[in-house]
């Protein structure tokens, strides 16, 4: 029925593919836009911009002046301090610096300093920390106090709900001490310079001479402190390491008095050079012992050789012990002479000469001496043999002796070594400890410090706080960022249907018209007094219709919305008029039989109705009724029956549309239920040439409309289109006057007043 891009599509998808339906309308987003929703909120913006102005600048001008300054120390390690070489091997010269200086840093703010300025200062008599001071009464002050008092009330109306302190003070620190330090804390700084070692101790005071006061005092009781705990540290070590000293002494005394009354004891007055005269006689008697085990050996393997040997046979002679004998070798000589001289007068004498029987005693008497000097050899064997068992074993008993003696000597020495390691080693330490005690004795009276400090705090020329032109500037941006973010806030939040934009680029529906709202409590009809922009719009949608309309002979029309109280039926009651107005024929149908209200503003009877024609009680000419305009008939819904949705899809209904399209009407109008609140509308669509979808602007959210159409395109109807309602032009006058050109409600009533 209505002329679009995607007519031929939607009359051609399939059931299951809902029809998309695009508008004609494009537009690029322009920056201008976002002007229209600033000017759409422009009260509300304008309301949190004064807020929020007037509010920051209350709080400047309440605030009490604030003045700062600053001093510098300088922060040097600890191996500043150090005197020469003493202590250079400290762990604690070669801290990791970075550690160092944050334990700095964190002191400088610690409570402990600053109850040191608070006991030096006598804040607890000075005006800005006794109450006497002016006191900041600005809306945040005024909040904070606001919130302090209720939380006491709460406090007191709660039985046995004691108060809790805000803060808890240390054990040395009386209440008022420690709400003193606090607040004195409140107004310190400490700004580490980057790359250096200097550190800027910054205070902030309503005084400006309190301030360098204030500053000067933390930085020279820094130092003080510092210097303080070096000295009170080095001062405790040296009390620990005198009596150390004393203690290792007295153990040193007592190690060497052990070591005489053991030497006394064990009568072993140099076992140092006792043990080395006992182990050399051990070594010496040793290698004796060896050597005569040797002789001993070399003596009885001799003596074994030879002592069977008979010394009167002359084998005897083969043993090298007896041949090598010279009384033997003698004695061999002369009885081999005598024998000679025996066989050199055996030629001459006979035997039994007296020259021959002389020889044979004298030959006689030789072979017995050789026998003597035989036996002679083998005595000197066994004697020398005998002497050498006896050396061997008498060593040997020595050798015994002399072990026994060194292992005596061992005994004593183990115990006398233990007993002077441990005279040593308490030596050592107690030299150590001497030692010590005399580096710290020298380092405590050169009171060196490694804090220093370097510049002195100025008494500042004026506040820093409040700067009323940069509080202004702040102020003046707060609020209008405060606008600009609650109005985009409330605009992003909103999802509601607006404009014609929304229609068209985010429903993708062709825009057929836009109606605006008419204030009042009466509904607007085009047969009684309307505005003039009011009337115009219909008589615009009438236009729209109509050279739209494709289809040829009477067009049924079904108007219907997401939801109720969106004015569908009011819509479709002044589109019917307008349609009768402009001449043609017009049939308006109400086909929202469970809440009807048609009768109503066209002031006609409820009954007879379409409910009573689709049940065969009434037939067509009974059920249509003339209204007070010529051309425009109504057929009213009826009694409510027990089932609308079934007499909406029934052959009765589809034959009774079927039968208009071919009657004496050029339009039937007919007006539906909401599509989310029932399945009416979509029975209906079926059946018709075209539906209107209706939606009410600032009123229907984006999802429920999504949600309507996509239930609505189930019943395939053959033309789309939309109509915004209740639109508020004056609210929305940026946005329309640029993209629609709405200023002829100006033309048209100059028109009529000149009229």
């Amino acid at each position: 029925m209505f002329d679009t891009q995607d007519l031929q599509q939607a009359r051609t998808t399939p059931p299951e593919s809902p029809v998309t339906v695009t508008s004609g309308i494009t537009s690029s987003a322009h920056p201008l836009d976002r002007l229209a929703t600033l000017v759409r909120h422009r009260k509300l913006a304008v309301t949190a911009f004064i807020v929020v102005v007037v509010g920051l600048m209350l709080q400047t001008y309440a605030t009490v002046p604030l003045y700062r300054t600053s001093s510098q120390v300088l922060i040097q390690d600890e191996r500043t301090t150090a005197v020469g070489n003493l202590n250079s091997n400290d762990p604690m010269f070669w801290q990791e610096s970075d550690q160092y200086y944050n334990t700095q840093y964190s002191i400088l703010r610690s409570r402990g300093l600053a109850k040191r300025v608070v006991r030096r200062l006598n804040l607890q008599n000075h005006p800005l920390f006794n109450g006497t001071s002016p006191e900041s009464r600005g809306p945040a002050q005024l909040a904070s106090d606001a919130k302090q008092a209720a939380a006491a009330a709460v406090r007191r109306a709660v039985a046995g709900s004691p108060a809790v302190p805000l803060e808890r003070s240390a054990a040395d620190e009386t209440a008022i001490e420690s709400a003193l330090i606090g607040q004195f804390l409140a107004g310190l700084d400490i700004k580490p310079e980057k790359s250096t070692r200097l550190v800027a101790i910054v205070y902030t005071s309503p005084g400006a001479e309190f301030a360098a006061v204030a500053a000067n005092t933390v930085a020279e009781e820094y130092a003080q402190q510092n210097l303080d705990l070096r000295l009170d540290a080095i001062n405790k070590n040296l009390t620990w390491l005198g009596e150390e000293v004393r203690r290792q002494e007295a153990k040193v005394t007592a190690a060497e008095a052990a070591m005489t009354q053991y030497r006394e004891s064990q009568n072993a007055l140099s076992l140092e050079d006792r043990q080395n005269i006992v182990v050399s006689r051990l070594n010496t008697l040793n290698d004796t012992v060896t050597k005569a085990r040797t002789v001993r050996l070399q003596k009885e393997a001799l003596y074994t050789q030879i002592k069977g040997v008979d010394p009167a046979s002359d084998a005897a002679d083969a043993f090298p012990a007896i041949a090598s004998s010279a009384a033997v070798a003698e004695a061999k000589t002369r009885l081999a002479q005598l024998v000679a001289d025996r066989a050199r007068l055996s030629s001459r004498y006979q035997p039994g000469h007296p020259e021959m029987a002389k020889l044979a005693d004298q030959i006689e008497n030789s072979r017995t001496a050789l026998t003597a000097q035989r036996a002679s050899v083998i005595d000197a064997a066994r004697n020398e043999y005998e002497s050498a068992l006896i050396e061997e074993r008498s060593l040997s008993s020595q050798l015994e002796g002399q072990k026994a003696a060194a292992m005596d000597l061992d005994r004593k020495s183990g115990r006398y070594l233990v007993l002077q390691r441990e005279a040593e080693s308490n030596r050592s330490v107690y030299q150590s400890l001497l030692q010590q005690e005399k580096e710290l004795r020298v380092v405590s009276n050169s009171r060196a410090n490694n804090v220093q400090l370097m510049d002195r705090a100025e008494i500042p020329g004026g506040p820093f706080s409040p700067n009323a032109r940069r509080d202004w500037f702040t102020a003046l941006l707060a609020g209008l960022l405060a606008a600009v973010g609650l109005v985009f806030c409330i605009e992003y939040l909103d999802d509601t249907v607006r404009t014609p934009e929304d229609v068209s680029k985010r429903l993708n529906l062709a825009l057929l018209g836009i109606v605006p709202t008419v204030r009042g409590s009466q509904v607007p009809l085009l047969s009684e007094q309307v505005p003039l922009e009011f009337g115009e719009a219909f008589r615009s949608l009438r236009t729209s219709i109509v050279f739209t309309s494709t289809t040829h002979g009477p067009r049924v029309v079904a108007v219907t919305s997401s939801q109720p109280l969106e004015g569908k039926t009011t819509t479709a009651c002044n589109l019917a008029t307008a349609l009768a107005i402009g001449g043609s024929r017009v049939l308006l149908v109400d086909a929202d039989m469970r809440r009807p209200g048609l009768h109503k503003l066209l002031g006609v009877e409820n009954e007879p109705g379409l409910s009573h024609l689709l049940v065969g009680q009434a037939p067509v000419r009974s059920v249509i009724q003339a209204t007070r305009e010529p051309n425009l008939f109504v057929i009213p819904a009826g009694l409510t029956p027990p089932n609308p949705s079934e007499l909406l899809s029934s052959d009765r209904m589809r034959m009774f549309l079927k039968n208009l399209q071919t009657g004496p009407f050029d339009w039937v109008i007919v007006d539906t239920p909401p599509v989310l609140a029932v399945t009416d509308a979509v029975i209906v669509t079926r059946a018709v040439s075209g539906v209107i979808f209706v939606i009410g602007s600032e009123m229907t959210r984006r999802v429920h409309a999504e949600r309507a159409l996509e239930i609505l395109m189930t019943g395939r109807p053959r033309s789309l289109g939309c109509v915004l309602n209740r639109v508020d032009f004056q609210r929305n006058n940026y946005y329309y006057s640029r993209y629609y050109g709405y200023h002829y409600q100006s033309y048209y009533r100059h028109t009529a007043a000149s009229a």
